[in-house]
């Protein structure tokens, strides 16, 4: 017995040896400091002209305008959104058919397309009016007046984000069981009690991991409203390297601006996702940077050996 006890205490344990991972990790690692490198080092992305424009006037104002058409095309998308959702959701043959025709046409049509639509809208209805049977014309406009670049802008933005967000809030509701909605109803509620405690804080969790990367992409979406001199993050530059030719500096002010509104937005999507998942994970506090590949708590496998 006292030999099998001293055999035992020469036992240490030994660390599993991944080579194949440390070696693929440096690997990666010197191909991101030789892209470091090259970057910093090539005159020609010109870093100088890209910290004197990041922050100009003419940028900003840019950015604010993306900042603000992403802001007015989530919301009204959405909130419009989530009415096709529930008419596609609907008993009503009309409302089904009227809500597929609307998001099989717009998800079809490029945006580009539906944006140059918008903006030449005056060329099919050269002037807009509001009318009555019996009383007449109550209000007439030119269209040129009345769909300037921002709101041909803010309608097509609009409509295009409308058709995919019914989309998401459509599956975000049939996400939610048949028995939570049966014993909603057996607690007596009422259909607009069932659908605001009950359908939606469980359609919120299936909701907004796609809302989130739709918000993201929107933002990003912003950048065709340059076609028609809407003067957003990507014009304003055009307007600055039209004059100093300066293109890549400039095109790369863009796109860090671009990189900064997502991984803004990115941050906040976690957050929100956190909060109405907190029921389900409770148990297991997530942090943001827990959540980034890596950072995953995991404990390397251990394996006995003789000394």
């Amino acid at each position: 017995m006292s030999d099998v006890r001293d055999h035992t205490d020469d036992l240490r344990i030994v660390g599993k040896r991944y080579y194949g991972r440390w070696l693929s990790a440096l690997v990666v690692l010197l191909c991101v400091v030789a892209m470091a490198h090259s970057m910093i080092n090539n005159p020609r992305f010109e870093w100088s002209v890209i910290a004197e424009n990041f922050t100009g006037e003419s940028i900003l104002q840019g950015v604010l305008m993306t900042l603000q058409l992403t802001a007015i095309s989530v919301v009204l998308g959405f909130a419009f959104g989530t009415v096709l959702a529930l008419m596609r959701l609907s008993s009503n043959p009309v409302l089904v058919g009227v809500s597929w025709f609307y998001t099989w046409f717009f998800r079809g049509v490029p945006m580009l397309v539906q944006l140059f639509l918008w903006y030449n809208i005056a060329a099919l209805y050269p002037t807009i009016s509001l009318s009555i049977p019996g009383l007449g014309e109550l209000w007439s406009t030119q269209s040129n007046a009345l769909v300037s670049p921002f709101s041909a802008a803010v309608i097509a933005l609009v409509m295009h984000q409308s058709a995919y967000a019914a989309e998401i809030v459509r599956a975000g509701i049939q996400s939610v069981g048949n028995g939570q909605l049966e014993a909603a109803r057996a607690l007596g509620y009422r259909p607009s009690q069932i659908f605001r405690h009950t359908v939606l804080p469980q359609a919120m969790r299936a909701i907004m991991p796609p809302a989130g990367n739709e918000i993201i992409g929107q933002l990003k979406t912003t950048a065709v409203v340059s076609v028609i001199s809407l003067q957003d993050v990507l014009f304003s530059a055009q307007i600055i390297y039209q004059r100093t030719y300066e293109v890549i500096p400039l095109l790369l002010v863009a796109t860090l601006w671009y990189l900064l509104m997502t991984s803004v937005l990115s941050i906040g999507q976690f957050y929100v996702e956190r909060y109405f998942g907190r029921g389900v994970t409770r148990r297991e506090k997530r942090s943001l940077f827990k959540s980034l590949p890596g950072f995953s708590a995991q404990k390397p496998e251990r394996s006995v050996s003789n000394g």
